[in-house]
């Protein structure tokens, strides 16, 4: 049975493993080093509701300067990739509407990520496949500084995707499945 804590665990071994472990986002180790992270599971699958949790973590942020990012993470929600992009289009328009756009920054995660126009058993989604649906809450800000300190970000991308397709596809969906297959 799925728990809170094995969720987040699971999705912690994600991120070192293959986040950091790929060099995908090379932020992403000093940010968990400094322990700034907030991770909330939401079980709901109703859209309405995770909404609201995304909601509650925006205000988290607002109202805790010490919280560098926040993942959401939806265990059972959003089982197709289509519906998990209608939900963060959703709350996009969300972030908009508070007027929180440019302050916040969203990035989407789930385990059948698809770039558009790429095939799907192409090596690069892998860069965006989590081991359970999830939204990255960032902060702005604190992008933009950490690209202070990082020749050519605009490259990031390109490099993931090369990095990605090196390794193939075995790999990357071998890396990304073992992080649930303990605890």
């Amino acid at each position: 049975m799925l728990t809170d804590e094995l969720v987040i665990k699971h999705t912690i071994k994600w991120i070192t493993d293959v986040v950091i472990g790929c060099n995908f986002c090379p932020f992403a180790a000093q940010v968990i080093k400094k322990q700034t992270v907030f991770y909330r599971v939401e079980m709901a699958t109703d859209a309405a509701v995770c909404l609201e949790s995304f909601l509650q973590e925006v205000t988290r942020l607002d109202e805790d300067a010490g919280i560098e990012t926040s993942f959401l993470i939806f265990p059972n929600g959003f089982k197709t990739f289509n519906s998990y992009l209608d939900m963060v289009s959703v709350a996009e328009k969300l972030l908009k509407q508070k007027g929180d756009n440019g302050i916040y920054q969203v990035a989407s995660f789930h385990p059948q990520y698809k770039f558009a126009g790429a095939p799907d058993n192409d090596a690069a989604n892998y860069t965006n496949r989590s081991v359970y649906p999830m939204l990255h809450l960032l902060r702005e800000s604190s992008i933009d500084k950490a690209l202070e300190h990082y020749d050519d970000p605009e490259s990031i991308p390109d490099k993931n995707i090369h990095f990605a397709r090196e390794k193939g596809l075995v790999y990357m969906k071998m890396l990304r499945d073992s992080c649930t297959g303990y605890g």
